[in-house]
């Protein structure tokens, strides 16, 4: 009965030393990543300068028969704005990951399956 509450304290000791452990090594991480992204970017560098493009860039992801009453929306200053009210329940836009990407979709013909196209 001893030997079972040792192996008992053991192991409950052995699992808080583990989370311990683990626990000490997250904020070295988060600082890491807060060093490498320690500012955001300007705004400026992902929006589109022509608007109507932009619309025609968003319908263009989907068939003419969604697209054409579906709700546009484009990004503004403080996020997604709707710039063309839906009928079907449909939402097309452009989602801008980088400036870089924003200057890759902008392309004819850029397509995740012809990547030369794309280069800049």
């Amino acid at each position: 009965m001893k030997t079972a509450r040792n192996i008992t304290k053991a192991i409950s000791f052995a699992a808080l030393l583990v989370t311990a452990l683990a626990s000490l090594s997250r904020p070295a991480r988060s600082q890491e990543a807060a060093a490498r992204y320690s500012k955001m970017a300007a705004v400026d560098q992902y929006l589109m300068t022509d608007r109507s493009a932009e619309i025609a860039m968003a319908r263009s992801a989907a068939p003419p028969s969604i697209s054409a009453d579906a709700e546009v929306m484009v990004l503004g200053r403080h996020g997604y704005e709707t710039v063309v009210k839906g009928k079907n329940g449909f939402v097309c836009l452009v989602e801008l990951r980088s400036l870089r990407a924003s200057k890759r979709s902008t392309r004819k013909g850029c397509r995740p399956s012809n990547p030369a196209r794309c280069a800049t």
